[in-house]
């Protein structure tokens, strides 16, 4: 792909990402509805799809207001660091041989980054907002998003093993022969679960928690900059579902459709995944998310890593 032909790809994706999340917002609003026999949005436009554009509206006609007592400058950037974090991390996605912003030998490694950085925005919006519900959402999610995200690496390290590369390219190659949510089934419970927490969804929103923080880090937020805070939270889950779905599921790899419609195929059954725990599930305690992290996810990324290594050394051997 010419440079000029990237830049535009790349332009492509952030507005196909942007519009995905607005999309995703009335899909999964219909879907609930259709798993839990209710209806969802159904009164603009078929089947509500013009509801998407009332919520645009009534967040942007909103007074965009910043509380006196709140610091002003980190509250104002706060939201705008989650939404620039989450679409960096699409720049290593490979959609197919032949589509993709970067192919870098550590684009894993530059995902995990971004995602690691995501925390900095709900933790700063908590802390700059005065507030001791927003201060409590925010420290609340800078000890989950931090736990999390070490599980989130160790359970990848097993896909890594099996590769040889942090290359997203090399690893969809890889599973020509078999795609690693089979031999990796441990590591893609424990991405998928990190992924959940790492992406604040159901049942892992604790650090909103409507019910016992108001709204948590957001509460003082609204207009445009509650809008950043949602689109970066429906980001992360596009971004999350399609890193699975490179990691695990063989990417673009498929037969008789074009790589790229199979790609998206997969990423659109992943999300409705989400979307399903989001209807299916309770939210537990904190203490209850804190100790599955550190109890039963630690173990269990720890003991993928030791029987994948020892498999990976009695191969070669």
């Amino acid at each position: 792909m010419t440079e000029l032909g990237t830049i535009g790809f790349g332009l492509f994706i952030i507005v196909a990402a942007v519009g995905g999340a607005a999309i995703l917002t009335w899909f999964e609003r219909r879907l609930l509805g259709v798993w839990q026999d209710r209806y969802g949005p159904n009164r603009l436009g078929p089947f509500g799809i013009a509801q998407v554009a009332a919520d645009m509206i009534k967040l942007l006609t909103k007074h965009d207001w910043v509380p006196p007592f709140a610091d002003r400058l980190v509250f104002v950037f706060a939201p705008t660091a989650i939404v620039v974090a989450m679409l960096l991390g699409f720049a290593v996605v490979p959609f197919s041989p032949d589509h993709y912003v970067l192919d870098i030998n550590i684009g894993l490694l530059f995902f995990l980054s971004m995602t690691s950085l995501a925390v900095y925005s709900v933790l700063l919006g908590g802390l700059a907002s005065n507030n001791k519900y927003a201060l409590l959402g925010g420290l609340r999610s800078a000890a989950q998003m931090v736990s999390y995200e070490v599980f989130m690496g160790l359970s990848l390290m097993g896909v890594v093993m099996l590769t040889g590369s942090f290359s997203l390219r090399a690893i969809v190659e890889a599973q020509r022969d078999m795609w690693f949510c089979i031999p990796q089934c441990l590591g893609l419970f424990t991405f998928l679960i990190a992924g959940i927490a790492e992406s604040h969804r159901l049942p892992f929103d604790l650090p909103e928690a409507e019910h016992e923080l108001t709204a948590g880090f957001h509460t003082e937020y609204g207009g445009m900059k509650f809008a950043m805070f949602m689109l970066g939270e429906y980001l992360g889950l596009i971004l999350i579902s399609c890193m699975i779905t490179t990691l695990f599921f063989g990417g673009w790899l498929g037969p008789w459709l074009p790589p790229i419609v199979w790609f998206c195929l997969k990423v659109f059954a992943i999300i409705c995944f989400f979307v399903l725990l989001r209807a299916a599930i309770p939210r537990p305690r904190y203490d209850q998310l804190m100790a599955l992290g550190w109890k039963v996810m630690l173990p269990l990324t720890l003991l993928n890593l030791l029987v994948t290594g020892a498999l990976a050394l009695g191969m070669r051997g």
